[in-house]
């Protein structure tokens, strides 16, 4: 069965850090590639960070550039995506996300991505 499973999110101060942590089972991790997602109350999902399961490649929003580190750990079939200097605007949930089989499209796209966990709620405050 394919799981992917969130953690790491909450509130914190705008210019705070959190680490998000996206466990994903090992069917799941042999997935051409992984991605972040947010959505805020009233707005489409979209694309924060992606990485690429073999070789690392990463592709973030330009909204994140500079703030926000995806990362990957293949031992523990696990994704981070490292939050810093956060802003108000930032407030999201946050998904993970898979494309298992063929890599097709944009890789910040949710449209490219076949499997989703549940998400995790980050809240920034001023």
């Amino acid at each position: 069965q394919v799981q992917l499973v969130e953690s790491g999110g909450g509130s914190v101060q705008a210019g705070g850090s959190l680490r998000l942590s996206c466990a994903a089972s090992e069917y799941t991790y042999s997935s051409n590639r992984m991605g972040w997602f947010r959505q805020a109350p009233g707005k489409e999902r979209e694309g924060v960070a992606a990485i690429y399961t073999s070789g690392g490649s990463t592709y973030y929003a330009d909204s994140v550039k500079g703030r926000f580190t995806i990362s990957q750990d293949n031992t523990k079939n696990t994704v981070y995506l490292q939050m810093n200097s956060l802003k108000p605007e930032d407030t999201a949930m946050y998904y993970c996300a898979a494309r298992v089989g063929s890599s097709v499209g944009w890789p910040l796209l949710p449209g490219t991505y076949n499997h989703w966990g549940q998400g995790t709620q980050v809240t920034v405050s001023t």
